[in-house]
This record gives C-alpha cells, structure tokens and sequence, in this order.
C-alpha cells in the first residue's frame, strides 16, 4: 500500500532534480552565452569574451592561463554580463590614450 505512494513521489522528485540540474548546469550557460554574444554583435564587437578577457587584462600587465580566463569569462557570463562592454571600452580608452601620447 504504501509502495502505491512513495514509488510515484521518488520517480517525481529524481526527475524534478534531474531536470532542474540539466537546466542549471547546461541550459542556462547556454542562454547567458547566447546572450552575450548577441549582445556583442549588436555593437559590432568582433572580439569573442575570451579575447577581451586576455586583452582586457593584458593592458593592465597581468597574464592569465586557459583555465583562469575560462573561469572569468563563464562568471561573468552569469553573473556579470556587461562587464564584456566594459572591458572593451576600456582597452578601446586605453588604444586611444596610446596613440593620441604617441603622437605628441
């Protein structure tokens, strides 16, 4: 009698926390992905994430590995998106302060 309920209730639970799982781990960073790339693409960005994490924190004299800029660019694909746009402003600031000293 018992097994009536509780079979029902684990089948349930086991594919509520599978499905919630797929679309935590798998879904959602592909939306936030889709997401910035759009976005970037609407301000005629060519650069990928990666490229303006590494140039972003190469004109500040910091090198990254694989790993290390992987991990920032899934974080602030989730959680900060619109630091991408910041970043390339500031390494487009940066380009132009350059050539405007180099051309004193």
């Amino acid at each position: 009698m018992a097994s009536v309920i509780v079979i029902p209730i684990v089948v349930v639970a086991i594919v509520g926390l599978s499905g919630y799982l797929i679309y935590k781990f798998m879904i959602y960073d592909m939306m936030c992905k889709r997401s910035v790339n759009q976005n970037l693409k609407k301000y005629n960005i060519q650069e990928s994430p990666s490229q303006i994490i590494r140039e972003y924190h190469r004109s500040k004299g910091e090198t990254l590995s694989n790993q290390q800029v992987q991990e920032m660019e899934k974080n602030y694909r989730q959680n900060e998106p619109e630091q991408f746009l910041a970043m390339y402003d500031s390494i487009r600031d940066n380009l132009k302060d350059d050539e405007k000293d180099s051309a004193v």
